[in-house]
């Protein structure tokens, strides 16, 4: 089978960054097109342009991948909708010029000969593991919701702070970042560490009754300040943080701040981890605060 030409992979990748919301979409899209499920959530940490690409690439280098290159092209000229429901307007739009553009160009270069009728065989394969990894995900949430819940009544707050490292690697491992438990150094205790879009992150997780002191988050930031430049840290306090504490933390800073509610949207499936993070660090980015709260990222 021939090697896709450059022109069609480039309108493939633009179909993947423009007619899927959820990444959850596409990786199902991907799977049920034929892609062995590992290779299609390789890249499922990049953006979706990013993710297309490198994965689009990676199937061009042998004669198995051309194939399923070819049958994930097939799968978008079969689509007669995009994918994602959750695209509208304007954004709705973008999405659907860019696979009618996919479609002439495959029958310009004809690729597929003619219209052919529908193979709803896609759509239910894509439907079936949607649905799969939706309930997958959902059920493990509301185990974690079970513990988190219990952990706000128990008297046993050393328990708690185990049940909130569980609670973290977990919604790590499920967004599919990879996390490194609690360790130590020769003079430090980590509670946690992950990367994140090229930066290092140190992870410091409290749940008290009472929430921390200025002086508690900044020896965090000393601990974060003796690794590389590039280490930023995120401190995340179940009760929350009084309002100087989070002022005193503002403007040129790499400590980013985690409360309870956070982690409620995040358990109760509002919002995904990576999008929590990256609206945080955008947020930190554009404005020098340290916490972001859920009325901007929830918008």
């Amino acid at each position: 089978m021939d090697v896709l030409p450059f022109n069609i992979i480039e309108k493939m990748i633009q179909c993947f960054g423009k007619c899927f919301f959820y990444k959850d979409t596409m990786e199902s899209f991907l799977i049920s097109a034929g892609t062995p499920p590992q290779q299609a959530r390789k890249y499922k940490d990049e953006y979706k342009f990013v993710w297309a690409k490198k994965l689009l690439n990676e199937l061009s280098e042998s004669s198995e991948g051309i194939v399923t290159q070819h049958k994930i092209l097939r799968a978008f000229y079969d689509l007669r909708d995009l994918p994602d429901k959750a695209l509208a307007g304007k954004e709705r739009n973008t999405g659907l010029d860019e696979l009618r553009s996919l479609k002439e160009l495959i029958l310009e270069l004809k690729l597929i000969e003619g219209k052919r009728k529908e193979d709803s065989n896609v759509r239910k394969r894509l439907l079936e593991e949607r649905s799969k990894i939706i309930a997958q995900r959902s059920e493990r949430l509301y185990e974690l919701k079970d513990i988190f819940y219990k952990g706000i009544t128990s008297l046993n707050r050393q328990e708690a702070g185990y049940d909130l490292e569980y609670i973290l690697m977990s919604l790590f491992s499920l967004s599919e970042i990879e996390y490194k438990k609690s360790y130590k150094t020769s003079t430090q205790q980590i509670d946690g560490s992950f990367s994140f879009e090229g930066f290092d992150y140190l992870i410091e997780a409290k749940w008290r009754k009472d929430q921390p002191n200025e002086g508690e988050i900044g020896s965090f930031q000393r601990k974060v300040d003796t690794k590389l430049k590039s280490t930023r840290g995120i401190f995340v306090s179940v009760n929350g943080f009084r309002n100087e504490v989070i002022e005193a933390f503002n403007n040129n800073t790499n400590i980013l701040l985690i409360d309870g509610i956070d982690l409620i949207h995040l358990l109760e499936g509002r919002i995904e981890l990576k999008e929590l993070l990256s609206m945080k660090i955008k947020y930190a980015a554009q404005y020098g605060k340290c916490y972001c709260p859920d009325s901007i990222y929830l918008k």
